[in-house]
């Protein structure tokens, strides 16, 4: 299979910018460090602090379905549970 790349969209309430950032910065060296993590980085908009985009490659979707159930994401998830306005992730194929 393929590699998989995921574009995850974090749009965090706008009182709770800081707090979405700080949590979201703690997932990085653990999941850089993970089985099957190609790449993992975090971005923050420009014009739109609250928005953060994480740009992710993994070897295979079941390696990154491995990441998902992962307890760091899970206490991150709960960390920043009624902070963030809005989330969308996309799975999606590396085509040219």
């Amino acid at each position: 299979m393929s590699k998989l790349t995921i574009v995850a969209h974090i749009k965090a309430k706008s009182d709770k910018i800081d707090l979405v950032k700080a949590e979201l910065l703690k997932l990085i060296d653990i999941t850089r460090a993970e089985n099957g993590c190609l790449q993992y980085d975090l971005h923050q908009d420009n014009e739109n602090p609250a928005h953060f985009l994480f740009y992710e490659n993994w070897e295979s979707r079941q390696l990154w379905q491995t990441h998902m159930s992962n307890q760091h994401l899970k206490d991150c998830m709960g960390a920043i549970q009624g902070a963030v306005e809005e989330f969308t992730l996309n799975e999606m194929t590396h085509i040219a």
